[in-house]
């Protein structure tokens, strides 16, 4: 690995040199436009419906109420459902609820269930089972991810078999956000499996569990007694984890895939408009960005953090790692996530970070490691980042991981003090689709791993409260006025280098239909379909 990371150096510096002489101008990749689509493609047809997704990254886990990964909330839907879901705007919309209805004073949520739906171990799905699954969630000796998000709920009730009657302690304004992302379990299978459920689901999905072949293959197969007629339109669907990008697309070139996720941004104007292969975009609300850990020394000093915002030229990063598909992040979340507010400073000044670093007590400079996954495309971001901090006398080490293994490192520390972690180039997306899964996750104290994802280990007391004041917030207006000011803190204490904010980009064969990515990241194949 360290031999390949002095080749990606080198080729990185003679990018950025390249990137920044030009002005960051011109379109990314135009000299090769059109490369590459002479060449034959395979299997402009298919005889079966069974369909192959290669993703970049693997699975961790397949328990829809502990997933935090995007990879692993997609593969739970396939044969999960909650009682609200999302289409593919993000808008919350009913699933296995029927109908809902809230209290004006926004504590009390009744919903009345679809009824006649079973579990695919053929378990009955009704209010008694929505209740064991909310028991589960909120029972704080599970320790599971999802249980922050259903700490204001004071009680589950079902009074009879199609109604459910949800009591919060307060007005939480994301709430039926957070319950699309509670999928349902088979209460007997959770009884049967316990803690095992993550590696045999059964849900009421439109797929059922087939096998994990953890870092090969997820086999999901048809539900041939799904409650929605004329779904699925397939017979299986296989995701298999391709972390390196020229694979990936080689896959989607031959047939081997028919669809893949995300597809590799320095080869979409190789393909686009090449016979049998689409390629759609859509604008999407996962951020790129670099923890720093506010608890460790350098990056406890402000001056230091705003140092590493102002020495990344995130026009370059845009240009050269993105292949200039994306836009700079200028706030803690997208522009298509709710109550986002825009905030300007941080461009690219090398001698405005020397200052503030000497500033800080650090004129030439520190060492420090920077982790991140072990995907082509991570990886390439990860060499930017080094470098350009290099530009100031800020030395890193790239360490890659695959996900899993990082995972473990990150939330094995049970205390902020246990923490290895530095410096960590990630995304993030709010799958539950609203601005307190764009921030309470992140930013709350509440949150440091392995409760939540705050792996910069920040901790403002102004930023805690008003996250909470904005939960609470009945009033739209209150609450976006609310998240403009938890924005305007966390740009100012600077606890991420911010990045870019992504395109979201697949690639498909021509023969398929109906498998989407939505804004969040999150593939649904609840509709695909093969056009014979």
């Amino acid at each position: 690995m360290k031999v390949k990371g002095r080749t990606w150096s080198a080729l990185m510096l003679l990018l950025i040199v390249a990137v920044v002489a030009a002005g960051c101008g011109g379109d990314a990749g135009k000299n090769n436009a059109g490369a590459g689509k002479s060449e034959d493609t395979k299997a402009v047809s298919k005889n079966n419906k069974d369909v192959v997704i290669a993703i970049n990254a693997n699975f961790i886990t397949l328990d829809p109420h502990n997933t935090s990964d995007t990879h692993s909330i997609s593969g739970a839907r396939t044969m999960y459902e909650g009682l609200m879901g999302f289409d593919e705007n993000m808008n919350v919309v009913p699933v296995l609820a029927d109908a809902y209805k809230i209290s004006e004073d926004g504590l009390t949520y009744t919903f009345t269930l679809k009824p006649n739906i079973k579990f695919h171990d053929g378990t009955d799905f009704n209010a008694e089972a929505v209740k064991i699954n909310l028991d589960r969630i909120r029972d704080e000796k599970n320790n599971l991810k999802l249980r922050k998000s259903f700490a204001k709920v004071k009680d589950v009730a079902a009074p009879d078999a199609k109604t459910v009657v949800i009591t919060l302690s307060e007005p939480y304004n994301a709430f039926l956000n957070k319950m699309a992302m509670a999928l349902m379990v088979s209460p007997k299978a959770l009884k049967e499996q316990g803690d095992s459920i993550g590696k045999s689901p059964v849900g009421t999905g439109p797929f059922k569990f087939k096998e994990w072949v953890q870092g090969d293959r997820l086999v999901v197969v048809k539900n041939p007694d799904y409650w929605q007629k004329d779904l699925p339109k397939v017979d299986s669907v296989t995701f298999k984890p391709v972390p390196e990008n020229g694979s990936r697309i080689a896959m989607l070139k031959t047939g081997e895939a028919d669809f893949i996720y995300p597809m590799p941004t320095e080869q979409v104007s190789e393909v686009q408009g090449q016979k049998d292969i689409v390629i759609d975009k859509i604008d999407s609300t996962i951020v790129r960005y670099v923890t720093l850990n506010t608890m460790k020394k350098p990056f406890d000093d402000v001056k230091v953090r705003q140092a590493i915002n102002y020495a990344i030229n995130k026009d370059a990063y845009i240009k050269v790692v993105k292949s200039g598909l994306g836009a700079k992040l200028d706030s803690s979340m997208s522009s298509k996530t709710q109550y986002y507010s825009k905030q300007t400073g941080y461009d690219y000044d090398v001698e405005k970070a020397k200052k503030l670093l000497a500033e800080a007590g650090y004129p030439d400079g520190f060492s420090a490691e920077i982790w991140g996954e072990n995907d082509s495309e991570t990886m390439k971001g990860m060499q930017f980042i080094q470098q350009q901090l290099a530009l100031v006398g800020i030395k890193l080490e790239v360490k890659s991981m695959e996900g899993g293994t990082l995972s473990q490192q990150i939330n094995s520390a049970k205390t902020p003090q246990e923490a290895k972690i530095q410096m960590w180039y990630v995304s993030w997306s709010p799958s539950s689709g609203d601005a307190d899964g764009a921030t309470r996750g992140l930013f709350s104290s509440e949150m440091f791993p392995p409760a939540g994802s705050n792996t910069a280990y920040y901790k403002n007391d102004n930023v805690d409260k008003w996250i909470a004041d904005a939960n609470k917030a009945i009033d739209p207006k209150q609450a976006g006025s609310i998240y403009a000011n938890i924005q305007k803190q966390i740009w100012e204490d600077a606890p991420w280098a911010f990045m870019g904010v992504d395109q979201v980009i697949s690639g498909k064969r021509s023969y398929l239909d109906g498998v989407k990515v939505f804004p969040d990241g999150s593939i649904s194949v609840r509709g695909a379909e093969v056009k014979q």
